[in-house]
């Protein structure tokens, strides 16, 4: 059960907005990944991760600050971290080319984020 102090606090509308541009940057990178392997350019995939990276982190942090001081549930945080960390993970698979792991995680990455914006935004 999430808390008054949770609900109330900025860190529910930080949480929102993150991880609404986390997801955003997550479904971007599907579509540069179908554009690569219909035979585009493989740098806006490639920035895209930056990206992807970027805002798993900010991610964390903010679901770490809406489980602490705000007291709110801390599963979001784990969640958050398992993107990170899988983020990473896609983007070691990637660049070695091993699509046949690379493409499912991606997937797996997609639903743990839209799990978040869900949950993010039926509070």
């Amino acid at each position: 059960m999430v808390t008054e102090v949770a609900k109330g606090s900025g860190y529910a509308t930080a949480f929102k907005v993150v991880t609404a541009l986390s997801t955003l940057s997550v479904l971007v990178q599907a579509v540069t990944a179908g554009q690569l392997l219909s035979g585009g350019a493989a740098g806006p995939h490639g920035m895209g991760a930056t990206a992807v990276h970027a805002l798993a982190l900010a991610q964390l942090v903010v679901a770490v600050l809406l489980w602490r001081p705000a007291r709110g549930p801390g599963w979001p945080a784990l969640v958050s971290l398992a993107v990170l960390l899988l983020g990473f993970v896609q983007s070691m698979l990637g660049g070695s080319g091993a699509l046949a792991a690379h493409v499912p995680l991606g997937m797996t990455l997609f639903g743990l984020s839209v799990w978040l914006l869900v949950w993010a935004l039926r509070r």
